[in-house]
């Protein structure tokens, strides 16, 4: 099929660095008459331990709000939902938030436009305090809750499914009772990666009970941190098409089930590596490239969201681990924006209406390349490109975009890192601009110029980059 419309050039380098790669045609087309699902508003979310609602040793608060500098980084970034949870919440040697810590947790998310997914604790837990907390909750932030969530991967001390599904049940019938929270909803089982099995079993379960707000499940596509012993080798298997597979097939092992009971899905807990992700890796540009793609799979796959669990440091197990795949983490002056961080702020930036088919027509070298499309009610289209090539053979991408819809402007925005080196740490840039430890950011888009004859739209995609392209169509 030909699409024609207006022509716009751009001969576009990533930093203004001249590629000495060699550079390999690919054709993307944009099928804006099969849109598909919305993403959710609250689609970007990150997760933190239960422990983080705990004061620090000088009596302060994460989550507070006076803590200007984390409210003014939710808002940049777009973050629209804040779990709480983790091994902590489940931790007896953990301490339960009280009252003044829960007051200053929703606070916080009332100065940050988020709503709070809240973990009830259920490892050597009370039924009878957990009512109270949720009692207490719906009470006073019933606005700014979005859900209860009844312990953290349960299938880790429960082991037994048909146990933890009647513990549940025994939470869940005294928080609702009269006396407590009736209109309280929940979601779950919260369960590791590798038993998506009780999300199937939960739905079936519970899932026309009309108190599940969504199926909560976890995921971490490159397994424990601790056990990566080459740096070099995960990065490259984290941008490699076999991890996309494994997306593939974890979906299908519990989405239908889901699905089939009419209810959403949330990955409420995620990373590339657990245990505090991998040194070397998780706190690479790879994990920015990684986590683009990542994040705008699961949209076209009808997610509701996802939450990156981060922090300055997370729990392993019983252990504290540093946050190596942290998002951002603290600094003497506000925080540092990790490579992830730049993932998050780039799909926030194309990420506003619904998914649309993008079809790559034509690749004969086969790039690793993604392409995701979303169109707005003002039909606005936004297509994120992703170069995932990297390394001495890595080539650049001579993208034409085809529309099936005439296109009237088009703009661009790069993310890029020091020398395309999927191994940096910092000096990342989104539209040529560093996110400030104030949150601070001057990313700016550029503008493509009109062509006066041609079919297409004609892009030069470097190697171990990542562009949205924001185009206005007819």
């Amino acid at each position: 099929m030909t699409f024609r419309l207006p022509l716009f050039f751009l001969l576009f380098t990533a930093s203004a660095i001249q590629s000495t790669h060699s550079q390999s045609p690919v054709t993307v087309a944009l099928k804006t008459s099969a849109i598909g699902s919305s993403i959710q508003d609250d689609f970007i979310g990150l997760s933190f331990e239960m422990e983080k609602l705990l004061p620090d040793a000088r009596g302060e608060y994460l989550f507070s709000p006076k803590n200007d500098a984390l409210i003014s980084l939710f808002k940049m970034l777009g973050v629209k939902s804040l779990r709480v949870g983790g091994n902590t919440a489940d931790r007896p040697s953990v301490r339960l938030p009280d009252r003044p810590d829960i007051d200053n947790l929703f606070a916080f998310a009332d100065a940050a436009g988020v709503k709070v997914i809240y973990t009830l604790r259920l490892r050597e837990g009370d039924p009878k305090v957990a009512a109270q907390t949720a009692t207490y909750i719906m009470n006073r932030y019933r606005p700014l809750l979005d859900c209860f969530a009844i312990g953290n991967e349960p299938n880790v001390f429960a082991r037994e499914y048909a146990s933890y599904r009647d513990e549940w049940k025994k939470y869940v019938d005294l928080i609702t009772a009269p006396e407590h929270a009736p209109e309280a909803t929940f979601c779950g089982p919260s369960s590791t990666p590798g038993q998506a099995a009780w999300c199937r079993d939960f739905a079936a379960d519970f899932g026309r009970s009309g108190k599940i707000r969504f199926i909560a499940q976890h995921a971490y596509p490159g397994g424990s941190g601790t056990a990566v012993t080459d740096p070099a080798s995960a990065r490259q298997r984290m941008l490699a098409r076999l991890w996309t597979k494994g997306y593939e097939s974890f979906h299908a092992s519990f989405v239908p089930a889901v699905q089939l009971v009419g209810l959403r899905y949330r990955i409420e807990e995620t990373n590339n590596f657990y245990n505090g992700g991998a040194a070397e890796v998780s706190n690479t540009f790879a994990s920015a490239l990684w986590g683009l793609d990542y994040m705008h799979w699961w949209a076209q796959h009808s997610a509701a969201g996802l939450n990156f669990h981060t922090g300055d440091s997370v729990a392993a197990g019983e252990r504290t681990n540093p946050c190596r795949y942290a998002v951002f983490t603290t600094s003497a002056v506000g925080y540092f924006v990790r490579p992830l961080g730049y993932a998050v702020k780039a799909f926030d930036l194309g990420s506003h209406g619904s998914v649309f088919p993008t079809g790559i027509v034509s690749n004969a070298d086969s790039i690793n390349l993604s392409a995701y499309g979303v169109i707005s009610g003002d039909k606005i289209l936004s297509l994120t490109l992703i170069n995932k090539e990297h390394g001495f053979e890595a080539r650049d991408a001579v993208v034409t975009i085809l529309s099936d819809k005439p296109i009237l402007t088009a703009e661009v925005i790069t993310l890029t890192s020091p020398n395309r080196d999927i191994g940096a740490v910092s000096g990342v840039r989104l539209g040529g601009a560093e996110i400030q430890h104030d949150a601070a950011w001057n990313g700016t888009w550029t503008r493509l110029s009109q062509s006066r004859t041609g079919e297409g739209l004609p892009l030069q995609l470097l190697a171990a980059t990542a562009v949205i392209v924001r185009m206005k169509v007819k």
